[in-house]
């Protein structure tokens, strides 16, 4: 199973454009969507934002939604995903973030390998709906990094399907 392939066959099938807020994943998701040819009609933006301070500028992501949940949360992951969709250059239609922790943990934090995700969608009347989820993955840095990006394209399709009818329908734009 190619799910790259998979997610811009999706993405083209139904003309929506996606954007990526990615932390852990170092900008990943967004490459492996690039790596599959015709991804130009899916891709739009990718942003790599690790520190607090790029998450907070760049993608509007709180402050105190950082010091409350911690940078690996979906609190964080959702206002992420949410605020690649707002940025004023941003012509996406889907946007997909990420946050955790590839290796060792601090001291009282979430173990290694974990990450946290949102899928958003943009609706027919502008507003976002978002959706999160955490996961536990294994391997070392690396591994752990690929595993989510992965992971993150496989369920762009999943959190579509979730969408209320009427807001699917409104997504899949039609050709020129």
């Amino acid at each position: 199973m190619n799910i790259p392939m998979q997610a811009v066959s999706f993405l083209t099938s139904r003309g929506l454009k996606l954007a990526t807020a990615e932390s852990c994943t170092g900008g990943q998701i967004a490459s492996y969507l690039a790596s599959v040819p015709g991804s130009g009609a899916c891709l739009d933006v990718g942003f790599v934002s690790y520190s607090p301070s790029g998450k907070a500028g760049f993608l509007g992501v709180r402050r105190t939604t950082m010091e409350q949940f911690g940078l690996t949360s979906e609190e964080v992951a959702h206002e992420m995903a949410e605020g690649v969709l707002r940025q004023e250059g941003c012509c996406a239609d889907v946007a997909v973030s990420n946050t955790g922790l590839a290796d060792a943990a601090p001291e009282g934090g979430p173990p290694a390998g974990t990450q946290c995700f949102a899928w958003s969608f943009r609706t027919r009347n502008g507003e976002l709906l978002t959706f999160t989820e955490t996961r536990l993955f294994p391997g070392d840095r690396n591994e752990v990094r690929s595993a989510a990006a992965l992971y993150a394209l496989s369920r762009i399709e999943h959190y579509f399907d979730r969408l209320p009818r009427t807001q699917r329908e409104h997504s899949q734009r039609t050709s020129p």
